[in-house]
């Protein structure tokens, strides 16, 4: 029995009035069912061809423009509607900062309920292109092709290094100028993959999990230090010792060089060891007044120049006189716990991944912090009615959990804990909004303050000052 074709549900003419997860446009149709829509801009006018049907939204992209938005721009890297990294490139920084604090505005409205006696305006970047400390790439010996390139009979074999493709797990977008972080990194890059071309080194094919070349990290610091990160199918040492070598010898402003072996079929790497091949075992960083350590494996925020932004807002909503107590939770390397250390009496931070608590109690050491404690392990576990009664009860808690925001049992322990003041730095507004949500209980929010950390994409950091209701 020959299949039925269905016909496509098209729906002309949708306005895309903001934005939602993930960068998407948002319209809605004749019933006022949402409409989700990848690659528009607010203000654009679309008819939209729908690829998946919910009873309470649709998900669609635009294959007609009747209207373009006044805030498009024209992308300035030439990656862009392959790469998927920086998609909101098509509109202006202006338009994309607006739209990030409606979305911050809206989850505040929406979720949390709750009214901010003070919505400060979002702080935007100073820096808009070359920001990222850190960037990671893949080998692999499938490019990704475009249909015009397929329809052409073009083969996608070739040795490449770059970005995963949204939805291609397995091919990677060969890129020549990446603009999210400053040189050396894009001729770091070229050299790499030149270099291992040049040796006759295999790259990854990750359907059948073979192939020599995997992946390679850059970090670059805001005073100039550099560390490659290298990752090895198999330890061959007749080839991984002359492949570094010359990185090395190309590229002399590298202050650190590590590699590790990886057989495993993901890209992960900080469950391996990690192999100095060159140089010091860490680069430096300076935020502010605080030096930091930076491993191979250290969580640290993306963006140096901004996270000095959001720490400096930390330390202006938290109002400290030096006498207070103070929880830092999820703490990472103690990056905001040893910001605000000079201002307060002491600081308790905990953070779930113990090679984080180890370069935070390294990062004290070296800027001769001394009134700060650390702990690792889970927060919902450590934070008891027990660990207060250690440590005291807090003054002040600042808490910046990952994109799910905190666990229930944490929200339950700081309505217990009664902290006068809370501090909340949040990656997601809408986990960030649903913690709000519970702590009104006995919490009102006195003031929110968005901050962009990532420019041209979705992503908005937000800090919330809350105090203790009387």
């Amino acid at each position: 029995m020959k299949k039925k074709i269905r016909k496509p549900i098209i729906i002309p003419e949708v306005e895309i009035t903001g934005v939602a997860d993930k960068g998407r446009g948002v319209g809605r149709d004749a019933s006022n069912r949402v409409i989700f829509v990848e690659h528009v801009a607010p203000g654009d006018v679309v008819d939209v061809r729908i690829v998946k049907k919910k009873p309470e939204f649709l998900d669609g992209y635009a294959i007609h423009y009747h209207k373009l938005s006044e805030d498009r721009v024209e992308p300035f890297c030439e990656h862009f509607h392959l790469c998927g990294g920086c998609r909101w490139q098509h509109l202006s920084y202006e338009g994309q900062v607006h739209h990030k604090e409606l979305v911050v505005r809206d989850s505040i409205q929406r979720i949390a309920k709750v009214k901010a006696q003070e919505f400060l305006p979002i702080i935007p970047a100073e820096k808009t292109t070359y920001y990222r400390n850190k960037l990671e790439y893949a080998f692999s010996n499938k490019r990704w092709i475009t249909k015009e390139e397929m329809e052409a009979g073009t083969s996608n074999r070739e040795d490449v290094l770059g970005f995963h493709r949204p939805g291609a797990f397995d091919k990677i977008v060969d890129i020549k100028h990446c603009w999210l972080q400053e040189e050396p990194s894009n001729e770091l890059r070229i050299t790499a993959k030149n270099i291992a071309i040049k040796h006759g080194l295999d790259f990854y094919d990750l359907r059948a999990n073979e192939g020599f070349m995997r992946h390679i990290m850059i970090r670059l610091t805001s005073i100039g230090e550099l560390m490659l990160i290298v990752s090895f199918f198999k330890n061959d040492q007749k080839k991984i010792k002359p492949y570094l070598d010359e990185i090395i010898e190309k590229i002399p402003q590298l202050t650190s060089v590590f590699y590790c072996i990886n057989p495993k079929m993901n890209d992960y790497v900080g469950d391996l060891e990690m192999i100095c091949h060159h140089g010091k075992p860490y680069i430096e960083e300076q935020l502010g007044h605080v030096r930091f350590k930076i491993g191979p494996k250290s969580f640290f925020q993306t963006n140096s120049w901004q996270a000095k932004v959001l720490y400096d807002k930390v330390v202006e909503f938290a109002g400290l006189t030096g006498n207070e107590n103070v929880y830092d939770l999820y703490t990472g390397v103690g990056s905001i716990a040893l910001y605000v250390a000079k201002y307060c009496k002491h600081v308790v931070g905990i953070e779930e991944v113990p090679e984080a608590i180890v370069d935070a109690e390294e990062n004290a050491r070296m800027n001769n912090t001394e009134n700060c404690t650390f702990y690792a392990g889970d927060v919902k576990n450590i934070l008891t009615a027990e660990f207060a009664e250690k440590h005291g009860k807090p003054d002040l808690v600042i808490t910046d959990p990952p994109r799910a925001g905190m666990h229930a049992d944490v929200v339950k322990m700081f309505l217990q804990l009664e902290a006068p003041k809370i501090v909340y730095v949040s990656c997601n507004p809408a986990t960030q909004a649903r913690d709000l949500n519970l702590l009104s209980q006995k919490y009102e929010l006195i003031k929110i303050q968005p901050v962009d950390m990532f420019p041209h994409t979705h992503h908005v950091e937000t800090v919330a000052l809350l105090s203790l209701k009387s």
